[in-house]
């Protein structure tokens, strides 16, 4: 078994050698946001009427899987109010007093910004009920019977929490959100123009074609089609005239291992070990990932979501099952007797692609 999880091109995952990169992809208005319109109207009447009244907007949570632009989002609300914005994560919020610093430096109608939120520890969470609600603090100063509280007000703030996993949320602090939104996988024409537009930022010169052939394999997450596009474009520096047309994009591609249906090498050893190891399941997930040489959080977290989202894998109460559409896209026959869940798959239903009704 590896000891570290191969990087892969079509991770949604943030990698830090990319964030100047990034940063001048993100879109600076909800005008140029490209994609999830209903939050856009939603998120646009809330601020406008926040400033219509003179007022902070109330406490705006982000969820949904990564790389959807949970945190462009809050950039763009930071800067659609003319505030500036504060940035922090769940995981680096241990203790409460890193928390009350943090809130205590807040000026009037700042946005903080709490990637992850889902992860902070409960004792800053449970400051952080107080601070939503009352835009107060209590410090405890000393300790044992001598020990007192000290309410340190906070000036009124907007607090945008972003999170993969809004189930993991307690109830307490879900609720004290006025405005919750989720973020959906994105259509391949809406990934088009992001191609296209991030295209004309970077300086590539792309063709309507290859931005549609790189759209396709993109897994409906505009992250993994700006990485795509980034290394498409270094395919084509050197190995071709630079321009992306879609001869080039389908070959550079290939050599970063992803197919038609953005499936990455990790993604069919998943699937073959599934089918040709296990003979379609079920199996479980640990024993699936020592097939693959990975570690078990690995193909839990970054590939068994698409894959059950492309309908290629089903999760069953007796372990992960291949689906007929996962041994077409290996090019095997599934067996007649195919059943997911305990219900009959026929052999003869056409394979589903990600984007099929």
């Amino acid at each position: 078994m590896t000891d570290e999880p191969e990087e892969s091109p079509v991770t949604a995952e943030f990698v830090a050698d990319d964030a100047d990169i990034d940063a001048s992809l993100r879109p600076k208005s909800l005008d140029d946001f490209i994609g999830q319109p209903r939050v856009r109207e939603q998120l646009q009447l809330v601020l406008t009427g926040a400033k219509m009244r003179g007022g902070t907007p109330d406490h705006i949570l982000l969820s949904g899987p990564p790389g959807l632009g949970k945190t462009s989002m809050a950039m763009i609300i930071a800067g659609e109010l003319g505030t500036a914005l504060r940035l922090t994560s769940g995981p680096a919020l241990e203790r409460a007093g890193d928390l009350a610093a943090m809130l205590s430096n807040l000026v009037e109608g700042d946005v903080l910004f709490i990637d992850e939120i889902h992860r902070i520890a409960r004792p800053a969470e449970e400051m952080l009920y107080l601070a939503m609600e009352d835009f107060r603090v209590d410090v405890v100063v000393g300790k044992g019977p001598g020990a007192t509280s000290i309410p340190l007000e906070v000036a009124p703030f907007t607090l945008v929490g972003a999170t993969t996993r809004s189930g993991a949320l307690t109830g307490p602090l879900r609720d004290r959100f006025g405005f919750t939104a989720h973020m959906d996988f994105y259509d391949p024409p809406e990934l088009e123009r992001i191609l296209t537009r991030s295209a004309g930022i970077l300086g590539v010169r792309i063709t309507t074609d290859a931005a549609v052939e790189i759209a396709g394999r993109s897994r409906g997450t505009p992250r993994i089609a700006n990485r795509l596009l980034r290394r498409v474009r270094d395919y084509a520096d050197v190995r071709a005239d630079g321009i992306v047309t879609l001869e080039v994009a389908q070959a550079a591609l290939a050599v970063y291992d992803v197919d038609e249906l953005g499936l990455d090498r990790l993604d069919r050893a998943v699937l073959g070990a599934l089918v040709r190891s296990f003979g379609g399941g079920p199996v479980g997930v640990s024993t699936l990932a020592v097939a693959v040489g990975e570690e078990p959080a690995t193909v839990e977290e970054v590939c068994e979501p698409f894959l059950v989202r492309a309908g290629m894998v089903a999760r069953t109460p007796r372990g992960r099952v291949a689906t007929a559409a996962a041994w077409k896209q290996l090019g095997l026959v599934p067996p007649s007797d195919l059943t997911v869940g305990g219900i009959p798959v026929r052999s003869n239903e056409p394979a589903r692609t990600l984007f099929d009704d």
